[in-house]
């Protein structure tokens, strides 16, 4: 993929494990300065780390303080911190939605309103949210968890018509079921069961959803904005 510049500042969120850590990587690997926004510890080696709670304003402020400072304003943004708080909706808490929401939906918010300051200046950019199947799909038991992930593709598209003038895009990534450690603690029953579903007959790798990141921050994705684009085996064709 032929990049922008020689070299951008990649911010991933939530980007010390799972698919964040894989999109990392794979920028890494082009040899763009990457950094990952984590809670707490340290980042994983090879990376630049901030700590960024995304569910605190003013954490994410310093956050893009810290590497404005150190390496330059944000030229590509994942947004991909994210937690589940499952359960019915009938004994669904209402802090377990909030709480779902305020990291998923509002923090991706803040994280891309403070991208765009550096963003609008150079009129150029990339943001590119985490969302997942289950955003277009809906899932029994997560109701916050999807109601999160349909909200981003909105955000993105609203953000898309805004700032298209800007020469920045923002799309979204939507991943089905991916081999990670959250899905490594499935029974075989229930893997076999999910597997069943997908036209694909297997979980995706973490790969394969951070190459579609790569696609979308790349210039041959110049021309796409406000798309959705599916990581998922099929098993959400035709939503």
């Amino acid at each position: 993929m032929t990049q922008d510049t020689a070299s951008r500042v990649v911010l991933v969120t939530g980007g010390n494990r799972g698919i964040g850590l894989s999109i990392a990587r794979e920028f890494l690997k082009l040899g763009e300065t990457v950094v990952v926004s984590h809670r707490s510890g340290s980042a994983p080696e090879g990376l630049h780390g901030v700590i960024m709670d995304v569910t605190d304003s003013d954490s994410v402020a310093a956050a893009y303080k810290e590497i404005e400072s150190k390496f330059g304003t944000v030229d590509v943004l994942v947004a991909n911190a994210g937690i589940t708080k499952d359960g019915l909706s009938l004994r669904m808490s209402e802090e377990d939605f909030q709480d779902v929401v305020n990291t998923n939906l509002t923090g991706a918010f803040r994280s891309a309103q403070k991208a765009l300051s550096g963003m609008m200046k150079k009129k150029s950019g990339r943001v590119i949210f985490i969302g997942s199947v289950v955003g277009l799909l809906g899932s029994t038991g997560q109701v916050n968890y999807a109601s999160t992930k349909s909200g981003l593709v909105g955000m993105a598209r609203s953000f898309a018509r805004e700032y298209g003038s800007r020469n920045i895009t923002f799309n979204v990534i939507a991943p089905g079921f991916v081999e990670t450690d959250m899905t490594s603690v499935l029974s075989e029953d229930l893997r076999a069961k999910y597997v069943s579903q997908i036209p694909l007959g297997r979980f995706s790798t973490p790969e394969e959803v951070a190459g579609v990141a790569i696609f979308l921050a790349s210039a041959q994705a110049g021309y796409i904005t406000g798309a959705v684009i599916p990581v998922d085996g099929g098993l959400g064709m035709g939503h």
